[in-house]
């Protein structure tokens, strides 16, 4: 349990890459419950009068947001996988948002990076980002490094993360994350989020 306060006004919970075929058929997320957790502070959020944001890759047909060089995702515009435009086509259901939530579509692995997310955040004066979602290793990790960066106070929302790789969660949850975000639990969130 951690003792957290995050800024009534000033807080955002960013529900990243919280992909339905992911978070209903990873073992990781499975067996820890992620997708409840996450729904339960989206619903803390949501009550509290947070900013509540979502962000998943999506691309145009053709894929020409990905170039040879992109080692990451030049592999799924050659695998002939039709391409997902709209963000909204992949987010889970269980954390689905409302209209009026920030949603963006981005076209690399950050969601800080190309996308109006950040606009977003500081247009609404967002000092605290709280971040969940799939894959740890992937946009948490990016987003995190990228978000210390712009000089975000972040929460890594440890319960509510899931990546392919657990020993690879915990590596980065234990010894890489503490170094420029608190890591705390879905509880902790709800926790800090009804005192408002």
């Amino acid at each position: 349990m951690a003792d957290i306060t995050l800024t009534r006004g000033h807080t955002a919970v960013l529900i990243a890459d919280f992909y339905a075929e992911m978070m209903n058929t990873l073992p990781h997320a499975i067996e820890r419950g992620v997708v409840d957790k996450a729904a339960a502070v989206q619903a803390a959020a949501r009550n509290a009068g947070a900013m509540v944001c979502y962000c998943a890759t999506v691309f145009r047909p053709g894929y020409p947001e990905i170039g040879r060089r992109n080692k990451t995702f030049s592999q799924r515009k050659d695998s002939g996988q039709e391409a997902i435009p709209n963000p909204l086509d992949v987010i889970h259901p269980a954390v689905e948002p409302l209209p009026g939530e920030v949603v963006v579509g981005k076209h690399r692995v950050n969601a800080l990076y190309g996308t109006g997310l950040d606009v977003a955040l500081r247009a609404n004066n967002v000092l605290d980002l709280v971040i969940l979602g799939y894959a740890t290793s992937g946009v948490v990790l990016s987003t995190v490094r990228y978000g210390a960066d712009l000089d975000f106070n972040l929460y890594v929302v440890e319960d509510c993360c899931s990546d392919t790789d657990a020993e690879v969660h915990d590596f980065l949850t234990q010894r890489i994350f503490p170094r420029q975000a608190d890591v705390v639990s879905s509880d902790d969130v709800v926790r800090a989020l009804g005192e408002w």
